[in-house]
């Protein structure tokens, strides 16, 4: 692996407010993107919004604004989600930039020239929510109704232009199957190469002007408009500068592109088919995450279970909402959220688990030696685990492996006992230097967890490292993680209600 590293995620259209999908896919690259730079790498890591399609154009319609004013505005509400996460993008496309839509209408005639586009009429189904066809195999076995968006697709008939993605099946097949271009988990890649098992079928990249009228017009043939998902696919390296800008040939091919379940078939089956028709090389890995369910339910609008990202950042702090979606939401998988849940993370793991040990070790510090830390060593406990679980992109199974020493660290404490220690320094002359050893150990397997947190909850593993970082201990802390009962019971109110 290189000095240079990018990734990526999924751009999302404009036309609703950022969710909690659009939050993991920024969250867990921004775990991937810290590790890497605490290894001395150069990450360029890239996020963005979608802005074109008949979507975005009735939403404009609704508020009399044109469709680039209207993105002008909606845009913006990602870019605080982003800095509210805390997510440390290098790079912000828009697909309604010039640059952008240059690049495009370049990738488009160098398709062209490959002789990868041909005209034909398409006669089939499309949903809107998705602004995607669907195959007819696809909607039966839906019932006829998109389940993401319960509305029935729209039977169409109209001339477009297509990608001849089918004379790349095998190529494409190859890469996936050699690792090439990984699909991770290993389920998901076994049912995209399912879902291609006939061969990867020709794709309409484009609509007739009347059915699709905010988008990139075509090259040569103004009343046809590029389908949005190659418009919205080619951002990957229109953001780096391509073509014209030379140095993105410093971070092509991107390392990972993190994206969600749903979308997988457009990562895996038209947008190799783009870069290898323009003569590039494919992502070395589709790290694709599940959906987060609220009580085993899917968050819909209609039932009213949506949960916003940006409430849970007001009420509990930006590094709760990082710990609980990095460590309780698998990376790979569905995940569930219940505000129960949540509260119980935060009140026993955050705040009993770390901030506790945090303040305990500090308190006797303070009572002990007058605040005064001594030499502190380094602990050296096995990184590998970690380590690993960071390669292997199981961000998961990685913080849990910081919490087995937050763990381990607390059990320590209460094994030797300190403060027993401390009543026999009177009498005992060499239990003044077994307390200091005890207290220094602490501190120093304290800053190693604070450092396997950086990816995870870089604002609790600075302040850890503040803490200790001047020998001396503040003579007052504030909690790390306070308590906060909104969703559950206060256990002091319940017991006082019980005298």
């Amino acid at each position: 692996m290189g000095k240079n590293l990018y990734i990526t995620t999924a751009i999302p259209y404009v036309n609703g407010k950022p969710h909690i999908g659009n939050a993991l896919d920024y969250l867990l690259a921004d775990i991937w993107s810290r590790y890497q730079q605490q290894k001395g790498k150069k990450v360029r890591f890239q996020v963005g919004t979608d802005e074109h399609g008949n979507k975005i154009a009735a939403k404009a319609a609704e508020q009399n604004l044109t469709p680039q004013a209207y993105v002008d505005q909606t845009h913006q509400n990602f870019k605080i989600l982003m800095d509210a996460e805390h997510a440390e993008y290098t790079d912000f496309v828009r697909t309604s930039d010039s640059h952008h839509m240059g690049a495009v209408r370049y990738i488009w005639k160098q398709l062209d020239q490959a002789g990868l586009i041909y005209k034909s009429t398409y006669n089939g189904w499309y949903c809107m929510g998705h602004e995607a066809f669907f195959t007819d195999k696809e909607v039966q076995e839906t019932g006829g109704v998109c389940p993401d968006h319960q509305t029935p697709y729209q039977q169409v008939s109209e001339e477009n232009y297509y990608l001849k993605a089918s004379a790349y099946t095998d190529k494409v097949r190859q890469a996936i199957e050699s690792g090439r271009m990984k699909i991770v988990p290993e389920f998901r890649k076994k049912e995209f190469l399912e879902l291609m098992k006939d061969g990867l079928h020709d794709v309409s990249i484009s609509r007739p002007r009347k059915s699709l009228t905010w988008g990139v017009p075509v090259p040569g043939d103004d009343s046809q408009v590029m389908y949005v998902w190659l418009d919205a696919l080619a951002n990957y390296i229109t953001v780096l500068g391509y073509p014209d800008q030379p140095e993105w040939k410093d971070f092509w091919p991107a390392d990972v592109q993190v994206i969600g379940k749903d979308i997988l078939r457009f990562h895996a089956g038209i947008w190799p088919v783009m870069l290898l028709g323009v003569g590039l090389p494919l992502p070395k890995t589709l790290l694709v995450h599940g959906f987060v369910n609220v009580g085993g339910a899917k968050m819909s609008k209609t039932v009213g279970n949506v949960v916003d990202p940006m409430e849970i950042i007001k009420d509990y702090g930006v590094d709760a909402f990082r710990y609980y979606f990095s460590r309780h939401i698998p990376t790979k998988d569905d995940g569930d959220f219940t505000w129960e849940k949540f509260e119980k993370a935060y009140n026993g793991e955050l705040g009993n688990d770390l901030g506790n040990l945090v303040q305990r070790v500090i308190a006797m510090i303070q009572r002990y030696q007058s605040g005064v830390i001594g030499e502190i060593p380094r602990p050296g406990h096995d990184m590998g685990p970690y380590r690993q679980a960071m390669e292997a992109l199981d961000f998961d199974r990685a913080i849990d492996e910081a919490w087995q020493q937050v763990r381990a660290l607390n059990q320590y404490i209460d094994d030797v006992k300190p403060w027993e220690v401390a009543k026999k320094r009177q009498k005992d002359a060499d239990a003044a230097e077994h307390l200091s050893e005890i207290l220094s150990y602490a501190v120093g397997a304290l800053e190693e967890i604070a450092d396997l947190l950086i990816p995870f909850m870089p604002v609790t593993a600075s302040t850890i490292h503040k803490m200790f970082s001047a020998g001396v201990v503040p003579e007052k802390a504030a909690p790390l993680f306070p308590k906060i009962y909104i969703h559950t019971p206060d256990p002091q109110t319940a017991s006082s209600k019980k005298k």
